[in-house]
């Protein structure tokens, strides 16, 4: 049987990004479908553009952020089925069927999630390392994942009313990984489906890739704290990820204390650290070859390694310090 789904788009001056997204949806080889965006009181050509499309426009009078958006749209919808994806993410033409056929062989508190594809709209080094890293994390522990991201959740609309929806009074970013474990929580289970991708529109620059590094690890970091799952190996802030983050610095102390003291046994230990590092973090580095092959792998490896981890370590620095001055992760206004 097909559900009626809701597609959900919250915007905020995506007016580079709305009408490829829309394309895409309507796009679709799935027909049981209705539209809804949420523009978040944009300042750009987003509505213009968004009027041009056969979807239902729900326009708000102040900037609310994401979270509110998704919840608006969902009260405005009248699917079966929620599927929230982002304004600059494009469903592939069978996104909407693989959802209809995987809800249709679970139970209405079944929760699942898709990710990127490993290509992104946009072929740039940084943008298709991103997709990568993304596509890898989120997808490798599909049976279990740790949270459902919202460029890519379908869940059934009574399930989601009797949620209570996403907080409003969050984090600017990440209110996702918030509904994911109170939807767990509240006995829901979470299933990630490989299958169900949506393209991203990245547009990642050097500078662009390291400042969102930067934002998403200040703000997971603060939030982490507050939910008391720091170490949790949860999607893109993985084990991996952190271990990579801890060699570095650890590998770079190392190496100063070797040149003060002359003392061969740090450069051993940076040598172990480099080893644990590589076999940790293994899968990813083997997603790198599989998307682009011996280059890019090359290119990406040495990325993760040596730059990544710094942007990633100075965001979880800055969610510390934000963290002890008495900024509190929920309820931090947006």
């Amino acid at each position: 049987m097909e559900k009626f789904i809701s597609v959900i788009i919250p915007n905020y001056q995506g007016g580079t990004t709305i009408a490829r997204c829309l394309e895409a949806v309507f796009a679709s080889s799935y027909q049981n479908f209705e539209v809804i965006v949420v523009d978040d009181c944009s300042g750009d050509n987003s509505v213009e553009v968004i009027k041009t499309f056969p979807c239902k426009l729900v326009p708000l009078d102040s900037h609310a952020g994401a979270a509110q958006a998704r919840n608006i749209g969902a009260a405005h919808s009248r699917g079966d089925t929620l599927f929230f994806t982002d304004a600059d993410c494009l469903l592939q033409e069978n996104t909407l069927a693989l959802v209809n056929q995987a809800l249709s062989s679970e139970d209405p508190d079944t929760v699942i999630g898709g990710s990127y594809t490993r290509i992104p709209f946009d072929n740039s080094f940084f943008s298709l390392f991103q997709s990568v890293f993304v596509n890898y994390s989120e997808t490798r522990e599909a049976d279990h994942p740790d949270y459902i991201a919202t460029h890519a959740m379908a869940i059934n609309a009574e399930s989601f009313r009797n949620s209570g929806g996403f907080s409003e009074t969050f984090l600017p970013i990440i209110e996702d990984v918030d509904f994911s474990h109170r939807l767990r929580e509240q006995g829901h289970r979470l299933l990630m489906n490989p299958d169900i991708q949506v393209q991203h529109i990245f547009n990642f620059s050097l500078y662009r890739s390291l400042s969102n590094a930067i934002r998403k690890s200040m703000y997971w970091t603060m939030y982490s704290i507050n939910y008391g799952d720091v170490f949790v190996d949860s999607g893109t802030a993985s084990t991996g990820l952190k271990t990579n983050v801890a060699a570095w610095f650890s590998i770079v102390l190392f190496l100063l204390v070797y040149l003060l003291t002359g003392y061969s046994v740090f450069l051993l230990l940076v040598s172990l650290l480099l080893a644990i590092n590589l076999f940790v973090n293994r899968g990813l580095l083997a997603a790198f070859y599989r998307t682009r092959g011996f280059r890019f792998a090359l290119i990406a490896t040495a990325y993760y390694l040596l730059i990544y981890p710094v942007a990633v370590g100075a965001g979880a620095l800055a969610g510390l310090a934000r963290h002890f001055v008495g900024e509190s992760a929920l309820g931090e206004s947006t």
